[in-house]
Order: structure tokens, then C-alpha cells, then sequence
């Protein structure tokens, strides 16, 4: 799915010297690495204030925290998603409110969002899924009529692009009140272990994530609230700082596979394409068609191009709300018809920046013999 070792080949000597520079130093933790990479992914994502930490959940959960989520509180979030959203509003004490995706983009319903909005709603969490934003636009006039918190998750979508019909256009992670991101190896900017980021416009709000993330402290043993340690080693940073000047070039590969995908696959019996705005860019972190069969499914698919040693995912196999996690939250089967036959026809093909034509010309032969 992800050749992170041919990747890695190409910027080896890069990394290297960069893992030295951090050995050299001795400064494992925070220091002049962790300061830089902030300060270069903010200038990348159109001037925002970064604070980076340990993980993609870990910065979701200081997003809530930073904007005084608790217990009594709803977040709505979507149903097709991974699981890191749901958890953390549910680790908070407060209540995950679920609702659909639309069946094109796989993104967030935004009449379902206002229509699950009661008294206790404190924010939503839009999950820009698969490498294209959510549509912002809605959103952001919901958040505001509502007096709302919008937090964009933006694990596999760094640096897409979200532009609308009435002007607003921006990166994601930036048009929201706060933004999270992932660093997981296989991100389209992903660290040699786990890492995770928050993005904001507002310098308090960076200010208070930063505070929570160390043990909520600014002073050194001096604790002005309740927090936690989240920290992006010095190693990471010094990696990420590499690949973040490759993030154009990378994304700009996957973009061009994605299009050798379109072109061998559009037009096909039994398969839906990725949908793109056409305003706004895909990153392409997943590949992600849609198969029709008349017997079978998704699964079905998977095996077969499995037997074809063609590695395949489905993202994801069961929503939010048939997860045995979250039968306290009282959803059935048949609440979300979009997400439960998304999650029985999405099928994610192999996706990175070193997929050739030969490569693909070989994956969708045997897709589309399996569809037939």
C-alpha cells in the first residue's frame, strides 16, 4: 500500500545528517529541531501557529481540551471515520454525537451536522477523509449561527487546499477554530515513528494547546491546569523537517498517480472514481473507488487482488456506531445508510509516491477482472 522504503532511499543522505545533527546536540526533547519544524510547518500552511506533540490523537484530544470540552458536552462527528475523533470526545466524559458522510466525497453531511445540533453541542469535527476537505464553507456559517467550535482533522489531508463559490479558500487545518494533523509513517508527511500536530490562527489558542500538551505547565513545575505530555522528539522534527521540503513534490506524485488511476479505470462497470471538487485540491492519501458488484462485495474484491499479491484496504470495514465500543451511544443498524454501504463498498488501492505506470497497469487489470 505505502513503499516508504523506496521513498526513504531517495532523501537517505538527507536524513542521515539530520539524525546526526540531532545526536550530535544531545537535545532528545523539544530544543532548536521541534522549534524549527514548528515554525516551518506554520509558514507552509499559509502563516498558522503550530504546536506539534506525540500523536494525531493525542492533538485531537488537546483540541477539545484547548476549547474546554467536558463532561455534559456533545462534538458531533461523522459516522465514516476512524475511530481517533470518537474516542477522545468520549475519554473527555463528553458525548460523541454521530451523523452520515455524503456518498460522494465521504466527508461530513453538513444538513446532518445543523440538524444534530442541540444546547449541549460544543463543537464538531470535521474529518477531511482520504486527502480533500470537507465542505468548509458550510460548516464555518454553521459553527457561526450556532456559536460552535469547528476543529478540521486534517490526518490525511495536509496541505490540501479548500476553496469555495463565495471566496473562502484556504489549507486545511487552517479555516477552522483549530486544526490536528497526523505525522503516522505512512501520512503523505509522515516521521519514522508517531507525531502529531496542532494548527491554529489564533496565538492564545496555540499558547493554551501548547500549555496542556506540557503537563499544563508554562513554568517549570508550576501547573495552572490539567494537562498532559505530548511531545514530538527531536529526532522526528529533524526527519520531518526533510520530507516537509518534499511535501509539494510528494503530493504532486500522488496526484499524477491518481490520474493514471482515472485513466485506466474511468468509464469502468462496477467502479466509481475518486469524486474531486473541482474548486478545491486532493492530496490523495487513499485511492479510494467505489465497486458494484452483483454478488459480493468490497471484500470480495479485496480478496481476489490479494490472490494477485495486489495489497488493497478497506477504510473503513465498520462505521462508528457498529462498533461494540459504542453501544452505550444507543445507535442500531440502519441510523447511518450512507456509512454502512460505504463501509461495504469502499475499496483504497495501493497509493505513494513511487507507484509507476507498469504498477498500476498490472493493479487495475486484475480489478477489473474481479469486478466482472
Amino acid at each position: 500500500m505505502v513503499d516508504l522504503e523506496g521513498q526513504t532511499a531517495r532523501i537517505r543522505p538527507q536524513i542521515d545528517k539530520a539524525i546526526a545533527r540531532v545526536l550530535d546536540s544531545s537535545r532528545y526533547i523539544g530544543g532548536e529541531e521541534v522549534k524549527s519544524f514548528n515554525e516551518e510547518l506554520g509558514d507552509k500552511l499559509d502563516g498558522a501557529f503550530v504546536t506539534s506533540c506525540a500523536n494525531g490523537t493525542d492533538a485531537l484530544q488537546i483540541a477539545l481540551m484547548a476549547l474546554g470540552v467536558g463532561a455534559g458536552d456533545e462534538v458531533i462527528v461523522p459516522a465514516f471515520t476512524f475511530i481517533s475523533p470518537v474516542e477522545v470526545i468520549a475519554l473527555l466524559g463528553a458525548k460523541p454525537v454521530l451523523v452520515d458522510v455524503y456518498p460522494d466525497t465521504f466527508n461530513i453531511d453538513c444538513e446532518a451536522v445543523e440538524a444534530a445540533i442541540t444546547d449541549r453541542t460544543k463543537a464538531v469535527i470535521a474529518v477531511h477523509l482520504f486527502g480533500q476537505c470537507a465542505n468548509m464553507g458550510k460548516l464555518f456559517a454553521i459553527a457561526e449561527k450556532h456559536a460552535i467550535f469547528l476543529i478540521e482533522d486534517t490526518a490525511q489531508a495536509i496541505s490540501s487546499i479548500y476553496c469555495d463559490e463565495h471566496g473562502l479558500s484556504g489549507k486545511a487545518g487552517t479555516l477552522g477554530h483549530i486544526g490536528t494533523t497526523s505525522f503516522f509513517p505512512s501520512k503523505n508527511l509522515g516521521c519514522f515513528g508517531d507525531g502529531g500536530a496542532l494548527i491554529t490562527s489564533s496565538m492564545d489558542l496555540a499558547s493554551e494547546c501548547q500549555t496542556i500538551a506540557n503537563h499544563g505547565s508554562e513554568i517549570r513545575y508550576s501547573h495552572s491546569e490539567v494537562g498532559v505530555n505530548s511531545r514530538l522528539d527531536a529526532i522526528q522534527a529533524a526527519i520531518l523537517r526533510i520530507k516537509l521540503e518534499n511535501l509539494e513534490e510528494y503530493n504532486q506524485a500522488r496526484k499524477e498517480a491518481a490520474a493514471r488511476y482515472d485513466n485506466l479505470l474511468e468509464g469502468a462497470s462496477g467502479i466509481t472514481i475518486p469524486h474531486r471538487d473541482r474548486r478545491s485540491s486532493h492530496v490523495f492519501h487513499q485511492y479510494t473507488v467505489k465497486v458494484d458488484l452483483a454478488s459480493g462485495d468490497n471484500r470480495t474484491v479485496l480478496e481476489a487482488l490479494a490472490e494477485a499479491e495486489i495489497p488493497s484496504a478497506i477504510y473503513y470495514p465498520l462505521p462508528v456506531h457498529l462498533q461494540s465500543a459504542y453501544n452505550w451511544l444507543d445507535y442500531k443498524e440502519g441510523d447511518f445508510p450512507v456509512s454502512e454501504k460505504l463501509s461495504k463498498t469502499v475499496l483504497s488501492l495501493p497509493m505513494h509516491t513511487e507507484l509507476c505506470m507498469e504498477q498500476q497497469e498490472y493493479i487495475a487489470k486484475h480489478l477489473l477482472a474481479a469486478i466482472k
